[in-house]
């Protein structure tokens, strides 16, 4: 395990975005598609900040991380784990399933992929 601090550098600023969307936007296309979008992303880059492993399989492990709790929430599990009045947990969790969540997850790990790659290309010629 090493400190990567490029990657270390995009969660923080990931990180900062999606505060800053939590914070300032309640609704509409950036609040619930974007920052799900961006949400994997950060995801990934938190991971890639402390494991030197392939992209591909970080970025599925990511993705399945995502889908596991979006799956989640068409249960009660907050309540279960006595969280639904817990703002924070609310938050990061959710607790309303939307296929929409499911598409902006694999794009934003399409994004990674796709960007990873094209990086990994551009450093091996």
């Amino acid at each position: 395990m090493k400190l990567n601090k490029t990657y270390l550098l995009l969660t923080i600023l990931l990180f900062t975005i999606e505060t800053l969307i939590a914070i300032y936007l309640k609704t509409g296309f950036i609040r619930h598609t974007f920052g799900d979008f961006l949400c994997v992303i950060l995801l990934y880059c938190f991971f890639k900040t402390f494991i030197e492993g392939h992209h591909f399989k970080i970025a599925v492990i990511v993705l399945a991380i995502a889908f596991t709790v979006e799956f989640l929430q068409l249960t009660n599990f907050l309540e279960l784990f006595n969280l639904h009045n817990n703002q924070l947990a609310n938050l990061i969790l959710g607790s309303t399933f939307q296929i929409s969540d499911l598409v902006a997850y694999s794009l934003g790990i399409i994004t990674v992929i796709i960007l990873e790659y094209k990086v990994y290309k551009l450093w091996i010629t």
